[in-house]
């Protein structure tokens, strides 16, 4: 295992929701990391950030990791749950509630 996934692996490990981004929570800088934020925002879940755009192999690292092309990808508790459309579609159809609160996640906002 390289560096890089030592690293992703570990952030994964230690954080019950990690969300591997373009900016941070706060800066968003891409329209999709930017939804992913909103929803998670919305629905009050505390979740770890973590910026690709600080290293080329960071971003290139998450997506041989997940086997994913793009990002952001949303980790819980370990399991690659999907990027932004995923995200969206199962916020819309109120499944990323139940998801979370399956997992153990304390999901603020009910609606």
């Amino acid at each position: 295992m390289s560096g890089i996934s030592e690293f992703i692996a570990n952030e994964i490990k230690s954080n019950d929701v990690v969300l591997f981004m373009k900016g941070t929570p706060d800066f968003p800088q891409c329209g999709f990391s930017g939804q992913v934020v909103q929803i998670l925002d919305y629905l009050g879940v505390d979740y770890h950030g973590v910026n690709v755009l600080t290293s080329d192999e960071l971003r290139q690292g998450i997506k041989e990791f997940s086997n994913w092309p793009t990002i952001p990808q949303l980790y819980v508790k370990g399991e690659f749950v999907g990027g932004c459309d995923i995200i969206r579609e199962m916020f819309q159809a109120s499944e990323l509630k139940d998801f979370l609160a399956e997992k153990g996640i304390s999901v603020q906002n009910a609606a």
